[in-house]
This record gives C-alpha cells, structure tokens and sequence, in this order.
C-alpha cells in the first residue's frame, strides 16, 4: 500500500481566527450580492411566488383607481356635475357606470356603490390569496435553508465546536433563519407599495401638473428623513444582534451545566449575569423603538403638511373654478399614497437591517470552510478489516504552538488489545479522535490496515471503529432507538442481543416499556452505570472491528463494573482494542500498555515489563496503593501546575464571585489534599 500520500495543509489550520466568526460582518443595509443568494433557495417555489407578485400588481391597480372612482365619477360626474374644466381623464369608469346603470336601470349613484362594492370584493380576494402564496412560498424557502444550514453545522469539525460556543451557532439556526422569513415576505408587501408610488405619480402628472408639483416637494424632505434614520440605525441592529447572541449562548451554557451551577450555589450569581446580558439587549432594543417611534411620528406630521399645501394651493383653484373638487380630494388620497411608500421605507429598512445582519450571519456559517480533509477518490474498504493500527511519526495541535502530540509512533496487531496510559493531558484521549478522524493531524501518518486513513472517507473509517466514551450522550426517543441509532442494518433482534451480551437487557426489561421506553432528555431517568450500559450495547450491536473504550468504566461503581467483565470480554473478543483506563484490573487483561506522558511515547511493553522497568508505568501503578518516591517529572509537573495556580489567584478581581482561596492553598496542588498530583 502506498505511504507516499501527504496533505500538507488539511482540515484547519490552527492559527485560525474564530473571533471571526461573529467580527467579519458587512451590516449593509441592502446586500444585493446576499439577496440574490437568498433567492436561489425560493427556484423551487418560484411559480407560487410568482403568482403572489402578481395578485400584489392587481391589487395595486385596483387600490390606484378606487380614489377616481370616489372622487371624480361620485363628485365630479354625479354629485356636482361640471363641465367648465375642460375635460379631464377617467380612465373609463364614467362610462362603465353609465353603462351599469342602464343596464340594470338604477341610478348612476347606485351604479357607482356597486361598482366600489365589486372592486372591494375583488382586492380583498386578491389581497388573501396573494397573502397565503407568499407566506406559502416564503416558509417553504426557509425551511430548506434550515435544513442546509443544519446540514452544514453536521459537518463540521470537531476542532470547529472546540473554538465557537454552540449558543451562538444555534442563534443562526433559529432567530437568524426566522429574521428572513420578515426579509422575503416585506420586501414583496413593500415592492407593493413602491409600485403604487409610481402609479399614483403617473395619475397625479396627468390630471394637474402644478398640483403635483405641490406634492412633490415634501419628497426630497421625505427621504432625507429616511436617510439619517437608515444612518442611525444601522449601529443599533447589529448591536441587537450581537446581545440576542450573548443572551442564547449563556442560556445555553448555564442550562446544559445546572447541576453544576445548583451544587455549587450559583444561581443568584447567573440570574445576576444573565439580567445585565438582558438589559443590554433591551437597550439596544429600547434605543431602535425610539428611533422608529419618532421616525414614524415625523412623517405622520409631513404627510398632513402635504395635505395642508395641497388644500391650501388647490383649495384656491377650486375658487377660482380652475380645479373641479372631485379632483382636488382626489389628490389628496394620492399624495398620501405617494408619502406612505416614502414613510414606509423607513420600516423597510427596519427589515432589512434585522434581516440582512441575520442572513450575513446565516450564510457565514454555510461558507466557513473548515472541514476535514476528504480524499476526492476514496479507497473501497473490504468487507472486514483485520484490525491493525499504526501511529508513524504523528504531531499533532489543537492551537498553533501548544503541541499536544509529539512523534507518535506504535503498532496494534490484529485482535490485539492494547491499554494506553499517562496523566492527565498526556494526550491519551487525542489518539482517540485522530484515528477516529475527528481532526485532521500536522505530520505523520495513520495506518488501518495498511490503508491510509487520509484516503478514506471519514464516513466510512468511523463505521469500522466503535467508541465508547467516559461522556455516553443519549438521545430523545426509545431505549432502541438509543442502541440502534435508527441504522437500518441494526434489527430490533439484534439489538436485544447485544443488550444481553453486556448484560443491559437486565435492567432494560425492568423499565415501563423495556425497549420501547421513552429516555427523558440526556438520559436523566436512567444511572450512569445504565447509560454506560447501553453505550456498550450500542457499539456491540454496529459490531465494528476496532473497539475504542475511552475511560468507559470510570462512571460506573466496583459492583457495575463485574457485572459487565464478562460482557466486556465478548465485546473484545476478535476485535482490535484500545482501552483508556485507570483501573488496574482493566489494564492488567490487555496485550499490551502504551505510556504516554506530555504527547510522547515513554514505554510500551506488558504489564510484566513495565512493572520490572520501574518507570512511568510502575509509579503510576504503585500511586494507587501507597506513597512512593516520585521521580523528577511528576515534580516538574506539580511545580508547573503550582505556579499556574498562584497566577490565576493572584489575577483574580476583587468582585469574582468565587472569593479568595484559603490562607496557605495558594498553592493549590501543594495542599495535603492533593499529596500525589497524578
């Protein structure tokens, strides 16, 4: 198999700044650029919305005549006929009044209601089924953006999660996500009112040129108004973004940890925490209502200034006989149509600025770009590996300059079980996640069965190795549903056997509904010794070749622990193993014992061997029993961690709520408390 295969630069790069991920944002008003990739999400409901754009266009039009209807035909052609002012335009519904009254032989002024009553009917029906197309279209576009921005999330890496608080991801998912929802639905509703601007212009230009002129100008005042308000606002939005973020992450940090915050009596301190968050994002908010609040109150006030110039200036034509009156209230009706669009723009910016900071932070999340490298042809794996695993050379760091790994080399034979050992931090658990793919290694190479892990597929590699961690999540749904993970090659036989093998069906049969038992949320009704019994079954019944028990054990008392020897011995049985642990009865049955002491490999030999080498392995070993003479490393180390105490103590602030530390444990480690470090 070839070993010649290297990627230089794969996965994350260490140095990467994740303080991006929430920095490099634009807050542009109109992000023409992202609008466009929005709507690449609504191509499939493109024909339902648009056939609400155009209901929105008729209804438009029936909204622009109504006020010809009401003045000029009522007013001018029925009311008060006149006809000294030449002859102005009707745009047809004199003559379709006339023609329905002759037809059903009523009066023009009866003729002209039933009119305005069809017209009502017409919009309002128009107006409803425009209303469901585009809420139809718009929910539809957002769930499948939902959905590939879930997708996205799914895949990204470890190192990713390890860098950026899941508060705020989640943010993106919800609020975000929902933000655009406002964004599609009030940029067509608003289109709306755009359109009927230039409608009602065009008609004004038509019947009265000086009259329009009257009107237009308020505009200029009007959208001076509307650009220092967009100015002002812009800040303020994503500052409400910003808090909105803060408020989920702490939520979601406090409540994932609240047997920890309860135990040690940290309520009042994180209601305090999360009430300033709140009165930060309330501020913020407050800030934007009175913007808004005296943004609206303001064209209000324009609007009947125009009318009162427009009354005042047409009020006299009127006098003069050079201006019927059908017309002149006519114009009142549509210079607060041409206003209204103008007034509303600043609403519409309200919208946008929410929304575009939302669908900026939406697509950011879909384009960032860590991931982990993914060979373009990946190798076929045989049905059924061996089991053999080579670490050659590996190096690896979670950041730029703290290595954590340090020339990794060693070689597991098939059906071997090799038990790996060392403090804590000796990167024990790091081993784990690389050859499960998790991140992506520096340097080195990863064998499983002579094939480059580098060239299979991450999905393919993490079907051959089953792990079983200290930290077992279990899922909403049943207790099969736990142990099958909804894998269609996991039958409910299958299941039921391999509970038995590690002796979970014992306590299994014994919950309401055994097998069809509903978990509460994070497995709360079942003990930790039961959670690491399911994790065992769960691996069992996916049957890989590579078993991986990363300090499996270490939750589960003496008692639970006998139980499940023998069904840990079925579980090993033919399978290449790599057991974590601290319990010696567990690392005594393996083949062989790793050491492993700040990322480098120290020993590796049989208990036996190690024990007679009297090195890391035989001090860790005797630690358990009794005190012994500890050699200079585990000095060294309790030294550092000292030093790193004094630091943090002597760092701290007057007001941090967890106080000073006792008189004489500045120390931390050098109490009597804590007289062997490891």
């Amino acid at each position: 198999m070839s070993e010649a295969i290297q990627t230089p630069q794969r996965g994350t790069p260490p140095g990467r700044n994740y303080s991006a991920f929430d920095a490099q944002l634009t807050h542009q008003a109109l992000n023409m650029r992202m609008f466009i990739r929005l709507l690449q999400w609504t191509k499939p409901y493109r024909i339902t919305l648009g056939i609400s754009a155009l209901l929105m266009i008729a209804s438009v039009g029936i909204t622009a005549i109504m006020p010809i209807l009401q003045n000029k035909v009522v007013i001018d052609e029925i009311l008060s006929p006149q006809t000294n002012f030449g002859e102005t335009p009707s745009y047809g519904l004199v003559t379709l009044t006339e023609w329905l009254a002759s037809t059903f032989s009523i009066h023009m002024l009866a003729a002209a209601v039933v009119l305005y009553i069809l017209m009502m009917f017409v919009q309002t029906f128009m107006g409803l089924v425009q209303s469901l197309t585009l809420t139809s279209g718009a929910l539809k576009t957002l769930r499948d953006l939902r959905v590939d921005l879930f997708a996205s999330l799914e895949r990204k890496p470890s190192s990713f999660y390890d860098h950026v608080a899941v508060g705020r991801v989640m943010t993106r998912v919800t609020n975000d996500v929902e933000s655009l929802y406002n964004l599609i639905t009030s940029f067509i509703q608003y289109s709306a009112d755009f359109v009927l601007f230039f409608i009602a212009l065009a008609i004004l230009l038509h019947f009265s040129l000086s009259l329009t002129a009257v009107a237009l100008a308020i505009i200029p005042i009007a959208a001076l108004a509307t650009f220092v308000f967009r100015i002002a606002m812009r800040e303020i939005f994503r500052l409400i973004r910003d808090s909105v973020s803060a408020l989920n992450q702490y939520m979601q940090e406090d409540l994932m940890g609240i047997e920890v915050v309860q135990l040690s009596g940290r309520e009042e301190y994180n209601i305090r925490e999360y009430n300033e968050l709140n009165r930060e994002n309330r501020k913020q908010e407050y800030r934007a209502i009175n913007y808004e609040v005296v943004f609206e109150t303001f064209n209000m006030n324009l609007t009947s200034v125009a009318m009162a110039c427009i009354i005042w200036y047409g009020g006299g034509q009127v006098v003069q006989e050079a201006l019927s009156l059908g017309t002149l209230v006519m114009f009142n009706h549509y210079v607060n149509m041409m206003i209204q669009p103008i007034a509303s723009a600043g609403q519409l910016f309200n919208v946008l600025f929410r929304s575009m900071a939302s669908g900026e932070r939406v697509f950011q999340a879909l384009d960032w770009d860590e991931r982990l490298h993914e060979p373009e042809e990946p190798i076929q794996l045989p049905e059924r590996l061996r089991g053999q695993v080579e670490f050659r050379s590996v190096d690896f760091s979670y950041l730029m300059g703290e290595q954590v790994l340090h020339d990794v080399s060693f070689k597991i034979k098939p059906g071997e079980k090799l038990a790996i050992v060392g403090p804590t931090g000796s990167g024990k658990s790091t081993i784990i996640r690389l050859l499960a793919r998790f991140y992506d290694f520096d340097n080195g190479m990863i064998f499983l069965d002579g094939f480059d892990v580098n060239n299979i597929s991450s999905k393919e590699l993490r079907k051959r190795i089953g792990v079983v961690l200290q930290d077992f999540h279990i899922f909403s749904g049943t207790v099969f549903d736990n142990i099958s993970l909804n894998n269609p090659n996991i039958s409910r036989e299958r299941a039921e056997w391999a509970a038995r093998v590690v002796n979970a069906d014992y306590f299994i049969q014994k919950l309401p509904d055994g097998y069809d038992t509903e978990l509460a949320e994070r497995g709360h009704n079942l003990s930790q010794g039961q959670q690491q019994l399911l994790a065992f079954a769960r691996v069992l019944a996916a049957n890989p070749e590579i078993l991986v028990l990363d300090e499996a054990t270490s939750s589960i008392d003496t008692a639970t622990e006998l139980i499940i020897q023998d069904g840990l011995h079925k579980l090993t049985e033919g399978r290449t193993s790599i057991i974590i642990a601290h319990r010696l009865q567990t690392i005594q049955e393996c083949d062989r014992i790793l050491v492993l002491h700040r990322g480098v490999v120290r020993e590796l030999g049989t208990h036996e061997e190690l024990i007679a080498k009297k090195g890391i392995y035989y001090t860790l070993h005797e630690l358990q029993f009794q005190d012994v003479d500890k050699p200079e490393f585990f000095d060294t180390e309790a030294e550092e961690a000292r030093r790193s105490n004094r630091r943090r103590w002597t760092e701290r602030s007057d007001d941090d709520p967890m106080g000073s530390p006792p008189e004489g444990q500045l120390g931390g480690m050098g109490g009597p408390q804590f007289r062997n470090p490891v």
